[in-house]
């Protein structure tokens, strides 16, 4: 099947890996609908293919995944959105019955991409990186993942507090699970991020 925001093929000596890539650079990899669409078909080719034995989730160098595409969400309501099922392709990704692992080199935060009234934050470590209004759920992707492979360059966030908002597919009980109560709460109630 050809696919329009993902790169994916079967890898390894023995071709027994599944490898999907998100493929929206300009947009930091940000889950739009149709991503999402094909990332559940691609995990379900993947989960039904009896030569892949783990699936490898990855971004780019710059971005794991910038969440949610919040530009195609903007005017709609939650009732809306929640309706429309978005969340179920999230869903999938917890539910294959074969590893997968999130390879991480790059952002990997949760905030949402809506311009916002300026808000005081951190600068960030590296000024050729994209503000917090440009980023959004790529944490919570990361973690429905079975295993987190971070690189050297990975970041890890759940900045929406400092808009005002909270991770919506899941992330304060992840990330809970993930790090512990205590990094996880400052995380979440500070908006803070932590690098591999």
């Amino acid at each position: 099947a050809a696919f329009q925001y993902l790169l994916v093929q079967k890898t390894g000596a023995q071709k027994n890996v599944g490898l999907i890539q998100l493929n929206r650079p300009k947009a930091l990899n940000a889950l739009c609908e149709g991503l999402m669409a094909e990332l559940r078909r691609a995990l379900e080719a993947m989960e039904s293919d009896p030569e892949v034995g783990a699936i490898v989730l990855t971004g780019s160098q710059k971005a794991f995944a910038a969440g949610a595409d919040i530009k195609e969400m903007q005017n709609k309501t939650f009732q809306e959105c929640y309706n429309s099922g978005f969340l179920a392709g999230w869903d999938k990704v917890s539910v294959v019955r074969k590893p997968i692992i999130a390879a991480v080199n790059g952002y990997a935060v949760s905030a949402p991409h809506l311009p916002a009234p300026p808000v005081p934050t951190p600068a960030p470590p590296d000024p050729s990186l994209p503000p917090l209004s440009q980023l959004g759920g790529g944490c919570e992707l990361a973690m429905m993942c079975d295993i987190i492979y971070a690189g050297e360059k990975a970041e890890f966030g759940q900045p929406e507090i400092l808009l005002g908002t909270i991770p919506g597919a899941g992330g304060t009980q992840r990330l809970t699970r993930a790090v512990g109560k205590s990094l996880a709460m400052e995380m979440v109630l500070t908006g803070d991020r932590i690098s591999a």
